[in-house]
C-alpha cells in the first residue's frame, strides 16, 4: 500500500517535474554548459567567457549599475510601502489612496517604460518632470524673453560681455533708437504692443528698443518702427558711464523707455540678463542622472506591491502591544520604530528580499528609457545579457553572464529558504 501511494504521488508529480525541468533545469544546464563555448558553439573557449566579464567595460559598468538597483531600489520601495501602509491605515479614504498606490503594478514594464520616457523627456513642453522643474525654477529665475535677439544690420549697437552697448553717448532732448531683431513674433513678452518712436523730453533721455523686421521683401523702413513692428516690452536698458550704471529703466509694452538727466553723455547698454537662455530643466536621461531616474520608474511601479504586503503584516500586528505602549508613555514615532517595525520585520525581510531578486533581472525599463546616448551609462546585467547574445552575437559571453546573474540570486534566494524555515519552526 506504502509503495502504492508513492507512485500515486510521483505520477501526480511528474508532470510538474516534467515542466521544471523543460523550463527550468534544462535552460540552466545549457546556459552552463555554452558559457565554456567560443561563439560559434563548436569549439572549447575554457574561461574565457567568464574572464570577459571582469575585463569587458560594458560588463563591468552593468555589474556596477545592479548593484546601485539592488542596494537602493528594494529599499526605497520598501520604505515608501511601509510608510503607505502605516499612515493609510488611519485615514477613512486609505483603501482609495492604497487602490491609487497600486494601480501601476498592473501596467506592463513595457507601458511604465514608455510612459516615463516621456515624463523625462528634455523638452519641458513634453516632459512633466521638466515642466515642473522647469516651473519652480522660473519661479524664482525668470527667464528672459529676448535669448535670440541682437543686433541687425547698420545698427548702433556693439556686443559686448553677452549684452549690447551703444556705439556713441546719448543726450537729453534727442530719443535713441535701440533695433534688434531674431527674435519670433510668437515668442515676445505678452505685454508687447506696436512700437512707436519716442518723443523728446526736455532734460531726459528716451528712447525705443523694438523688434526692427517686417516681413516681405523691401518691407518697413530699418532704423525705425513701422506699424507692423513690436516694441521689446520689459527691456532692462543701463545707462553707463565711466564703467558704471548711473541709471536704469525698463521698456514699456510699446519698447519707449526713459531715463533722467544722469543718463546725459552716458552709453546705453543692454546687459546679458535680457539675453539669457531660458532654462530647459535637467537632463534626466543624461549620463548622469539616468540610473536614479529609471529606478525612481520602478519604485513608482514596485511600491504599491510593497504597501499591500506590508499592509496585510500590519493588520496581524496585535494592536494590545501599540496601546501598550503609548499608554506607557511612548510618542507615535518610537511606538513605530520600537514596535511597529520590529513587529513587520518578517513582511519587510519578504518584501525587500522579492524586490532585490526582481531588480537583478531588471531590463525592460532600462532597455526603453534609456536613450541610445545614454543606455551605456544605465547598463544592467540582463540588458548586458541580451546586447552580447542578440546585438554583438556573442552567446558564450552571454551564456556566462546569465550563469553570474544566478550566481547573485543563489545567496538571495538561499537567506529567503532559511528564513521561511525559522517561520515554519516558530
Amino acid at each position: 500500500m506504502t509503495g502504492t501511494r508513492k507512485a500515486v504521488a510521483a505520477l501526480f508529480l511528474l508532470p510538474a517535474l516534467v515542466l521544471l525541468g523543460a523550463l527550468v533545469v534544462y535552460p540552466i544546464g545549457y546556459s552552463l554548459v555554452r558559457s565554456f563555448y567560443d561563439n560559434s558553439g563548436d569549439g572549447f573557449a575554457g574561461a574565457d567567457n567568464y574572464k570577459t566579464l571582469f575585463t569587458d567595460d560594458g560588463i563591468r559598468t552593468a555589474l556596477k549599475n545592479n548593484i546601485i538597483w539592488v542596494v537602493f531600489a528594494p529599499t526605497v520601495s520598501t520604505a515608501l510601502g511601509l510608510v503607505f501602509a502605516v499612515l493609510t491605515e488611519r485615514v477613512r479614504w486609505g483603501t482609495a489612496f492604497k487602490l491609487v498606490v497600486f494601480m501601476p503594478m498592473a501596467i506592463s514594464m513595457l507601458a511604465a517604460g514608455i510612459i516615463f520616457r516621456l515624463v523625462y523627456d528634455q523638452d519641458p513642453h513634453k516632459g512633466v518632470a521638466n515642466a515642473v522643474w522647469v516651473g519652480v525654477h522660473d519661479t524664482f529665475a525668470q527667464s528672459s524673453a529676448f535669448p535670440n535677439a541682437h543686433p541687425g544690420r547698420e545698427s548702433p549697437l556693439v556686443a559686448q560681455n553677452g549684452g549690447f552697448l551703444t556705439r556713441a553717448t546719448v543726450h537729453a532732448g534727442r530719443p535713441v533708437a535701440l533695433p534688434l531683431v531674431g527674435v519670433a513674433p510668437d515668442q515676445l513678452p505678452g505685454g508687447a504692443k506696436k512700437a512707436v518712436t519716442a518723443r523728446p523730453e526736455p532734460g531726459k533721455v528716451t528712447g525705443t528698443t523694438w523688434q526692427d523686421f517686417t516681413r516681405g521683401k523691401g518691407v518697413g523702413r530699418l532704423g525705425a518702427p513701422d506699424p507692423s513692428e513690436l516694441g521689446y516690452a520689459g527691456m532692462r536698458i543701463e545707462a553707463v558711464k565711466d564703467g558704471k550704471v548711473v541709471a536704469a529703466t525698463t521698456a514699456a509694452g510699446d519698447g519707449t523707455f526713459t531715463l533722467p538727466a544722469s543718463a546725459d553723455g552716458a552709453r546705453l547698454w543692454l546687459p546679458a540678463g535680457n539675453f539669457k537662455e531660458p532654462y530647459n530643466g535637467v537632463e534626466w536621461l543624461g549620463p548622469a542622472l539616468v540610473t536614479p531616474a529609471i529606478i525612481g520608474a520602478y519604485v513608482w511601479m514596485w511600491a504599491g506591491f510593497a504597501m499591500v504586503l506590508i499592509a496585510a503584516g500590519l493588520a496581524g500586528v496585535p494592536r494590545e502591544l501599540l496601546e501598550a505602549a503609548r499608554v506607557d508613555g511612548a510618542t507615535e514615532w518610537q511606538v513605530f520604530r520600537k514596535v511597529t517595525v520590529p513587529l513587520l520585520a518578517p513582511v519587510l525581510a519578504v518584501v525587500t528580499v522579492t524586490l532585490m531578486i526582481n531588480v537583478l533581472k531588471v531590463f525592460d525599463l532600462v532597455y526603453i528609457i534609456a536613450p541610445g546616448s545614454s543606455q551605456d551609462d544605465a547598463n544592467v546585467l540582463a540588458l548586458e545579457l541580451y546586447r552580447k547574445g542578440f546585438a554583438e552575437g556573442r552567446p558564450g559571453v552571454a551564456s556566462a553572464i546569465a550563469v553570474l546573474l544566478l550566481v547573485l540570486v543563489i545567496p538571495v534566494m538561499a537567506f529567503n529558504i532559511r528564513r521561511l524555515r525559522r517561520e515554519v519552526r516558530r
